[in-house]
């Protein structure tokens, strides 16, 4: 910026001392240089002022234009989220934040879902299957039925569940990023907690029930789903669900036999196990997964829409007569540590649950369910 200075060249004279008296002085003519030195400076000050400002502006939308390099990027680690977004309203189920939903299974009594499959339509309470593919109950995994089954067997006693002993811990190695419009994530399936030990040793009392000869080893699995779903009508789906943010795989509410996983399979303390190669997966919702709340993402379907808990509030939990017919609702999560409405599957105590058919297009799975 050019700086101008100014020199005014008529500053009244010098006042004389006071002397003997001197002979008088011709009287001047009145000039007007004090009012047009005045005008001139006013109009420099605002030609200065009007070139500052244009200046000011060129510089700001120099800086507007500028292109945007950044990328975005989710890690297991993120931090807090600071800002808030609202997506595009959705059409469908809504969360109400204001409703207490109550405690339906706070008994720890569960509905057997045996069987409770469809492959024509989705149905709430059901698993839309795409292929009912299921093996003889023979080869379908636990042989006994465990004494937690009650009324009937129409019921099963989540608190008198036999849960597979041991306490081994793991070294995780999970990545979640986004780029180009897709989540990728790649993850060694082992979990960030501890497993019981697998095969059940025959002197864990839940060998009597799940003889699970399967041990847990590390995978290579990459999921590349979409990162901004488009809600639509249900899709069937197959095996697998998705993958949580523990590392590790979540299938559907079947064993292979479709029965209820949860009722039928003997787990470990943290409701996970592994399948004939190695993959260690859930089918319910651990309990080793301390935040459940249901605006906390927990994982990823297939589809590419997150994965929640199911805790509104103290005692205000949801079931599957809370949510649609593929399992979800819609309401403010943490996605991306950025708090947005979207549609979401919600993991809950009772079968199936979780995601029960697709409400997008869902990618391949790269393991394989049992």
């Amino acid at each position: 910026m050019v700086y101008t200075y100014f020199i005014m060249d008529n500053q009244p004279p010098l006042q004389p001392t006071e002397t003997a008296q001197q002979p008088p002085i011709s009287p001047q003519p009145p000039t007007e240089t004090p009012h047009k030195s005045r005008k001139t400076l006013v109009i420099l000050v605002l030609v200065v002022v009007a070139l500052t400002a244009v200046l000011l502006v060129v510089l700001f939308n120099r800086k507007a234009m500028a292109p945007n390099t950044s990328t975005t990027t989710q890690s297991t680690n993120s931090a807090t989220p600071t800002k808030t977004t609202t997506t595009a309203k959705v059409d469908g189920l809504q969360l109400d934040p204001a409703k207490n939903y109550g405690n339906k299974y706070a008994d720890g009594l569960l509905p057997v879902g045996d069987n409770k499959y469809v492959t024509d339509a989705a149905k709430k309470g059901y698993v839309y299957s795409c292929r009912a593919n299921f093996v003889p109950t023979s080869q379908a995994g636990a042989q006994v039925r465990g004494p937690w089954f009650t009324n009937n067997n129409t019921q099963w006693d989540i608190n008198k569940k036999a849960s597979v002993a041991g306490s081994i811990t793991w070294t995780p190695n999970i990545s979640i990023t986004i780029k180009d419009g897709k989540r990728i994530i790649t993850t060694n399936d082992l979990p960030d907690h501890h497993t019981g030990i697998f095969p059940v040793a025959k002197s864990d009392p839940a060998h009597a029930y799940d003889g699970n000869p399967n041990t847990i080893s590390s995978q290579s699995l990459a999921y590349t789903l979409a990162a901004s779903p488009t809600y639509g009508t249900p899709q069937c789906m197959g095996g697998e669900v998705g993958v949580m943010t523990t590392g590790s795989a979540l299938f559907n509410g079947f064993d292979a036999g479709g029965r209820d996983a949860g009722a039928w399979e003997v787990q470990d303390s943290c409701d996970g196990h592994p399948q004939n190669k190695g993959e260690y997966h859930y089918h319910t919702l651990s309990r080793c997964i301390t935040d459940q709340s249901v605006t906390k993402v927990i994982g990823y379907a297939l589809d590419g829409f997150p994965i929640t808990g199911p805790k509104v509030g103290t005692n205000n939990i949801l079931t599957t007569d809370d949510l649609d017919e593929c399992h979800g609702i819609i309401s403010e999560v943490s996605l991306d540590n950025v708090k947005t409405t979207t549609y979401h599957y919600v993991m809950t105590q009772d079968f199936p649950y979780s995601a029960s058919c697709f409400r997008a297009t869902a990618t391949q799975p790269p393991g394989r369910p049992e």
